[in-house]
């Protein structure tokens, strides 16, 4: 009976900050299978893709981008107070952590798509998370990650030209092509930062010790692989919830059931379409 949970999160005693930062959030239903303005989605990065050919990179679990406050600063409003720090959490349930609102800064209204190369601003949901926004700038000696010393990701109160990111479809190669179209829900883009050009990323290699156990540092930082295409460090799944109850979000989904091809019993022969068809009369055989 000791771990039973007397006390609601409105009753300040305890980890009551910890509670609420972890409370279930609603992400936004898409019955057309895109991000719209005003969506409240979580952002996902699917983990090590691939094997590395070196062996010298650790595996990494799919994360979810959250939020890394320090709670000893929420003041009297019992929301978090900027500037926060951000983290990638192997956590993929929706909280309010992980919640993520996009927001237009170019005046297109809610409900419309998102398209990639459009600017947008990620915010946070209201109440405790405070509706902050996810910003970032170019690193100096003061200012940037603080393991692995490159460009820093935070939240702040006020939106600005530092607020403003686009997405970026992940294949370099049919990039031009898919400029201007709509961004699908929970499929593989990059999110790139509009001041400096770089890409969100969570890292595995450098990890930070937060309240809520080991998560991976996030950076803006572009990573590149031998063909010049961005490595799975900067893909992220825009995630929406799943309209069924078989599970939260979409990418939680069970896959549907694989059909089974019947093979042939065992001793026969199949059989195969001929190579030749049958010889035009008068042609000789030839």
């Amino acid at each position: 009976m000791s771990s039973v949970r007397t006390f609601s999160a409105n009753v300040r005693v305890g980890n009551w900050s910890e509670d609420i930062s972890l409370d279930e959030t609603n992400l936004s239903v898409t019955t057309d299978e895109l991000v719209h303005f005003g969506d409240t989605v979580m952002l996902v990065n699917p983990g090590t893709e691939k094997e590395s050919l070196t062996g010298i990179d650790p595996f990494r679990h799919p994360s979810s981008l959250s939020i890394n406050a320090d709670t000893t600063n929420v003041g009297i409003n019992s929301s978090l107070v900027a500037p926060c720090g951000m983290s990638a959490s192997t956590n993929l349930t929706p909280c309010v952590r992980n919640s993520f609102r996009i927001e237009s800064v170019d005046g297109t209204p809610a409900g419309e798509p998102l398209t990639y190369g459009q600017s947008f601003a990620l915010r946070t949901t209201h109440g405790f998370a405070g509706e902050l926004y996810l910003i970032s700038d170019h690193k100096t000696f003061e200012k940037c990650a603080l393991k692995s010393r490159l460009q820093e990701v935070s939240l702040t109160e006020q939106p600005s030209f530092l607020s403003c990111w686009q997405a970026v479809y992940h294949d370099p190669q049919l990039r031009l092509e898919y400029e201007g179209c709509p961004v699908p829900a929970n499929s593989k883009v990059l999110i790139s930062h509009c001041k400096t050009n770089q890409c969100l990323a969570a890292l595995e290699n450098y990890t930070l010790l937060t309240l809520y156990g080991k998560e991976y540092e996030v950076t803006a930082h572009t990573y590149l692989d031998s063909h010049k295409a961005e490595r799975d460090l900067n893909h992220w799944l825009l995630v929406t919830r799943n309209p069924g109850k078989d599970a939260p979000t979409i990418i939680d989904r069970p896959e549907p059931p694989v059909e089974t091809t019947r093979t042939p019993a065992e001793g026969t022969v199949p059989q195969t379409v001929e190579e030749n068809p049958q010889t035009v009369e008068g042609n000789g055989g030839l």
